[in-house]
């Protein structure tokens, strides 16, 4: 069956690597919601509608593989619920949504491994944003890539419920 996972997460909490593995594992098409705001312009001040917008792009590329039976991963901070709603709206297709979750020293620890860091304090501006509800399975990444992806692919290969397994 076809589906579609949203990873969704502050900076640093290893959003991006977990989506690239998880994609690479189950088949899928990762689709990174930051890449499309930079490649298309969209990022001006982290508002709503610049997330909705880049929503669209995102939609328009996952329908595609969707139709196909390809699976889709996509990948971003996801600030608002209304971005989750928007994109759950629209692709009618089974769907996971998953929030990686660690203390925000991690994610400051993190981020100050990569080239180009973005810093303490948008690590903690985006901490508090991602914060402000909770939404999907909670999945802590603290943990190894290897042990989030295991707990990911079983999650996500478990039957739906109701169903037979």
């Amino acid at each position: 069956m076809v589906y579609y996972v949203i990873i969704r997460g502050p900076l640093g909490v290893g959003k991006t690597t977990i989506s690239a593995r998880l994609a690479q594992e189950v088949g899928a098409v990762h689709i990174s919601i930051d890449q499309i705001l930079d490649d298309r312009g969209l990022w001006d001040s982290g508002q709503l509608s610049e997330f909705l917008a880049a929503n669209a792009f995102a939609v328009e590329q996952a329908r595609g593989f969707l139709d196909r039976g390809t699976p889709v991963v996509f990948d971003g901070n996801f600030y608002w619920k209304a971005q989750i709603e928007d994109l759950i709206a629209k692709l009618d297709f089974r769907h996971f949504v998953f929030t990686l979750t660690a203390p925000l020293s991690v994610c400051i620890e993190r981020d100050g491994g990569r080239i180009p860091s973005h810093g303490s304090e948008a690590a903690t501006e985006v901490y508090a944003k991602t914060s402000l509800f909770e939404w999907g399975v909670g999945v802590d990444a603290t943990r190894s890539p290897d042990a989030v992806l295991s707990e990911l692919t079983a999650l996500i290969q478990a039957p739906p419920h109701g169903e037979p397994g």
